[in-house]
């Protein structure tokens, strides 16, 4: 029985681990440049799938890319010039990391003025609650007398609703 339950939760724990999609095709020879062009892969994002690198996606350009990114490798290009060879073709959106640039500006700055402003927004509205509160504490004498005739009024049609 514990042997059972051990296997079974080995198999649903290896199911966790992310699956590359690299096929046996793609891999390299050499162990330094399949290693290389494995790290490679890990900082570029598959052009069609949504924030998926091109080394654990399925797509066809994906597996495109990686073909591409190890012939760059086995022609001799580092590993920074196999980067700048793709985002000369595809753009700085290929990176998972874009550089600091005018143009990737928003992307760099946009997670923190979203943080800001969310900020500010809670702090909106826990002052605007506590002066609401404090409004309604700051009554007149009339108010409160109008309230209380109110309730009176309404508990009385209860009373008469249940008799």
């Amino acid at each position: 029985m514990i042997k059972k339950s051990l296997i079974t939760l080995s198999v649903l724990l290896a199911m966790t681990l992310p699956a590359n999609a690299v096929e046996p095709d793609e891999i390299l020879e050499d162990a330094v440049l399949e290693t290389r062009a494995r790290d490679l892969s890990r900082q570029v994002r598959c052009v069609v799938c949504q924030n998926q690198d091109i080394d654990s996606s399925n797509a066809g350009v994906a597996r495109d890319l990686r073909i591409l990114v190890r012939e760059r490798l086995t022609e001799g290009d580092s590993d920074p010039e196999v980067l700048a060879y793709l985002v000369a073709r595809y753009g700085d959106y290929v990176l998972f990391k874009p550089p600091w640039k005018p143009i990737t500006y928003a992307l760099w700055l946009a997670p923190g003025v979203m943080i800001i402003f969310g900020g500010i927004a809670v702090l909106f509205v826990l002052f605007s609650t506590r002066r609401r509160r404090n409004s309604t504490e700051n009554l007149s004498d009339a108010d409160e007398a109008e309230i209380a005739e109110i309730i009176e009024k309404s508990a009385t049609k209860k009373n008469m609703v249940e008799n």
